[in-house]
């Protein structure tokens, strides 16, 4: 990725042009990491990038951006620019193709705002970045209330960077955002998903949903997460605390990488225990899972997940507590469970959910022993039967079908047939043509 980055930035050079790595990869740079993508900034305008370069593609002209095609990467090469009024949060209303500085000013924070010169191997450095990562603060380039109004999106970046990099927040940017932090809704729910997951699936998680609720920022957008803090818990199960610290325990104990669905299922499934608490005999949250089901489905909707996505979140909070069954279950029902889809996601979220309380691995631990033990074929047998079958029985086409179906595969997965002909006589013995539906 950095040898094609510095073949791009050579040949605008070589044509008289400015040209620098810039943003986040002179960030990991300077603090030593790998980069995860590469952005170049150049004095040449997007016309002069397009000439220069045989594969290119045009995506924001009008901001002086052009991908440039360098072996088996793509490079977003920007011109140099200064902004215009930000009218509507997000988007400059003109830009100015401009110099280094100019271009630096403009952008979030100074950790950002850095150049690197690939040929000279130097790091350009127009705002104090290099002097912010010692200090190991986050800061706005400019004036914190300036740069948080022209893209409200910036209030949650703070909070991701701070977290992810363990920052602290500069007192003025810090002051800037809490006064902001109320609007960060006019952002558009795409955009604040994307960052949440930013923050759920990279480093220090748990710091991250922290300092969103700190600032202000967690109630406006998850207010079902922000409603956990001070909702108690039985001690003999929770010893830990109440349902925001288990939450926070949880994420400080998932690792870094964990996918987005599992992530996010993580942060919310608990969410069904504000709603539901209540004192008897001791505390309980009785059907919480199925509340917390509901309300995960309508944050995933409202965060714009996929239908996909939304039924996997929303299984692995319903589903959370069902392992508490497992040494209970027919074999039928165990292996059910064991071969779903999201079955490795339901073994993670269960072993972080109980490293997060109790402790007790135990039904984590047979779970994982059973799956080591059945073999393949006896977690899915082949179909003993089809619909063809049930027709030439006599039974008509329709919701019998599926409920004779699942009975024998049920007898299949509990080892009390094993042949066509088992599953014909318990079909004869169990079910009868004249009362299915038609019949």
């Amino acid at each position: 990725m950095l040898e094609g980055a510095k073949t791009v930035v050579r040949t605008l050079q070589e044509a008289g042009h400015k040209a620098y790595l810039a943003g986040g990869c002179v960030r990991d740079r300077v603090m030593g990491c790998a980069p995860q993508d590469i952005d170049i900034a150049t004095d040449a305008r997007p016309e002069e990038v397009m000439q220069l370069f045989t594969r290119t593609v045009p995506v924001g002209m009008s901001f002086g951006v052009v991908i440039v095609l360098e072996g088996s990467y793509a490079y977003e090469v920007a011109t140099f620019r200064s902004d215009g009024q930000y009218l509507d949060g997000r988007h400059p209303s003109e830009v100015h193709f401009s110099g280094e500085k100019e271009d630096a000013s403009r952008r979030d924070f100074t950790i950002n705002g850095m150049y690197y010169d690939t040929l000279q191997d130097r790091i350009i450095d127009h705002v104090g970045g290099q002097e912010d990562i010692r200090a190991k603060q986050i800061r706005c380039i400019g004036d914190p209330e300036a740069r948080f109004q022209e893209d409200k999106l910036r209030l949650i970046r703070a909070v991701r960077f701070a977290a992810q990099l363990d920052f602290q927040m500069d007192p003025q940017t810090d002051q800037a955002l809490r006064r902001q932090a109320s609007e960060i809704t006019s952002v558009s729910a795409e955009r604040i998903r994307d960052e949440l997951f930013r923050i759920l699936t990279g480093p220090r998680p748990a710091q991250g949903i922290r300092l969103m609720h700190a600032v202000g920022l967690l109630k406006p957008l998850l207010p079902e997460v922000a409603a956990m803090e001070g909702v108690q818990q039985p001690p003999e199960f929770h010893p830990e605390g109440d349902v925001w610290v288990h939450t926070l325990i949880l994420l400080e104990k998932m690792a870094p990488g964990t996918h987005a669905e599992l992530a996010l299922a993580a942060l919310l499934h608990d969410i069904g225990k504000p709603p539901t608490f209540s004192v008897r005999e001791r505390i309980r949250f009785d059907n919480h899972c199925q509340v917390g089901a509901r309300m995960a489905g309508e944050i995933c909707e409202r965060l714009r997940l996929s239908r996909k996505q939304i039924d996997q979140v929303v299984e692995l909070v319903r589903e959370h507590l069902r392992f508490k069954d497992v040494r209970q279950m027919r074999e039928s029902k165990l292996k059910r469970f064991l071969r779903g889809e999201y079955f490795s996601d339901h073994l993670a979220l269960h072993r972080l959910d109980c490293l997060a309380s109790h402790g007790d691995l135990s039904n984590w631990e047979f779970c994982r022993k059973k799956l080591n033990e059945i073999e393949p074929e006896q977690m899915r047998p082949p179909r003993l039967v089809t619909g063809d079958d049930l027709i030439r029985l006599g039974f008509q086409p329709g919701p019998v079908f599926s409920e004779i179906l699942t009975a024998v595969e049920d007898a299949q997965l509990d080892d009390r047939i094993r042949s066509r002909e088992d599953a014909l006589g318990l079909i004869e013995k169990q079910y009868s043509p004249n009362k299915s539906e038609g019949g």
